[in-house]
């Protein structure tokens, strides 16, 4: 079953749309050590088929993968994103997948519009906006969004916009982690009187907030921390990791692939002292 292809809605296969997801939660295995959920995320109210935008800070090309990723938290809604209308042409697998063409001019934004108010007018729908509009490194203060996202936000009478923070960090492993972070949910209609400036100014803050909150738990290094969606791969692989298995075999031990330090038991710690 797939959505009409119309001038304004964008098509969309929910069968390849399904597979596109499990294809990425594969990919995600084979090049991350773990795609992590952070465990003190704000909570997401009770919905009701209200839409949803999530706005996620773009570090790098894998935010398309974490942003479908994290859509196996809403599997009743049907999601969407916006992809520069230049780019389409070359990856016309995403038209058929609910992926659909903007740019930056002023007859580019009201087509944006439009289309998302075309897509929320039905129950349980989601938007996923990179609304940077270009790689920017997480670290990068202050945050700056195109205004096309605050545009809308003031055009839509219901819904909630919520921050979405990522990062790539390498921790342990020679995979990097891939970290998501919600940050506070903003009720659009808590803010009908908020203009397209305002709106994008409170997504950025809130957007701020999010991402420091994270980079402040990517510098703990505690996988307690964080929920784990993906399990990737351990060790180096190849020659070195069969060497090391073969010594944990010759010892009598069980082989551990992973390089993190093993857990310090207390007890016997504080019976040494």
């Amino acid at each position: 079953m797939s959505i009409a292809a119309d001038p304004v809605l964008p098509h969309q296969s929910l069968w390849m749309f399904r597979l596109f997801r499990w294809h990425c939660g594969r990919y995600a295995r084979k090049h991350f050590h773990a795609v992590r959920f952070s465990r003190s995320s704000p909570a997401i109210p009770a919905l009701q088929g209200r839409p949803l935008i999530f706005v996620m800070n773009h570090p790098s090309w894998w935010d398309i993968i974490a942003g479908v990723v994290l859509t196996n938290r809403f599997v009743e809604f049907r999601h969407f994103a916006p992809i520069d209308a230049d780019m389409l042409p070359k990856y016309r697998f995403f038209s058929r997948i609910g992926f659909f063409g903007i740019d930056s001019t002023p007859r580019g934004a009201a087509r944006f519009l439009r289309t998302t108010k075309a897509i929320f007018e039905q129950p349980h729908r989601a938007l996923w906006i990179t609304a940077q509009g270009k790689f920017v490194d997480p670290r990068v203060r202050p945050i700056e969004l195109r205004p096309g996202i605050g545009y809308v936000a003031s055009r839509l009478q219901k819904g909630l916009i919520v921050p979405v923070a990522v990062e790539y960090p390498f921790w342990q492993e020679r995979t990097p982690e891939m970290l998501l972070r919600y940050g506070e949910p903003l009720d659009l209609a808590d803010g009908s009187h908020r203009d397209g400036r305002e709106w994008t100014a409170a997504i950025e803050s809130a957007l701020t907030v999010a991402q420091d909150a994270l980079a402040a738990e990517a510098i703990q290094r505690d996988p307690a921390a964080f929920e784990v969606l993906v399990s990737g791969k351990v060790g180096v692989g190849g020659v070195y990791d069969g060497w090391r298995r073969f010594k944990a075999w010759i010892r009598g031990r069980r082989f551990d692939a992973g390089h993190a330090p093993p857990p310090i038991d207390v007890k016997t710690e504080g019976s040494r002292a």
